[in-house]
């Protein structure tokens, strides 16, 4: 079974900086996309940034410039670097794996996407 655990959120003040990352564990040969989404009191969870296993990325026109996403393969880790924080930035990020093959060589697994639990992003004015 494939797990992500966040880490690195808590509470900044406006123009500054954190840096969150996300460790996938559970005998994982590859993951095809990692992302990071986030969800703000009374609002849909969106879309903030996602890297391909090619390093491919895709980021929120909202975050363009400030956010950078990065990945490391070999430990099945993604981070997100995040800069020029502003108060709109506020909400729980969570971290998404997609495509991902885990399992032994006997007995291959395939999810779809997996998901974690979240970490809060507070950001003061």
């Amino acid at each position: 079974q494939v797990q992500l655990l966040e880490s690195g959120g808590g509470l900044v003040q406006a123009g500054g900086s954190l840096r969150l990352s996300c460790a996938a564990s559970g005998a994982i040969f590859s993951i095809d996309i990692m992302g990071w989404y986030r969800q703000a009191p009374g609002r849909q969870r969106e879309l903030v940034a996602s890297v391909g296993s090619g390093g491919r990325t895709n980021y929120a026109d909202s975050v363009k410039g400030r956010f950078t996403i990065s990945r490391d393969n070999a430990e099945n880790t993604v981070y997100l670097q995040m800069n020029s924080l502003k108060p709109e930035d506020t909400a729980v990020y969570y971290c998404k794996a997609e495509g991902v093959l885990y399992g032994s060589s006997m007995n291959p697994q395939f999810s779809r996407d997996d998901w974690g639990r979240g970490t809060q992003v507070t950001v003061s004015s």
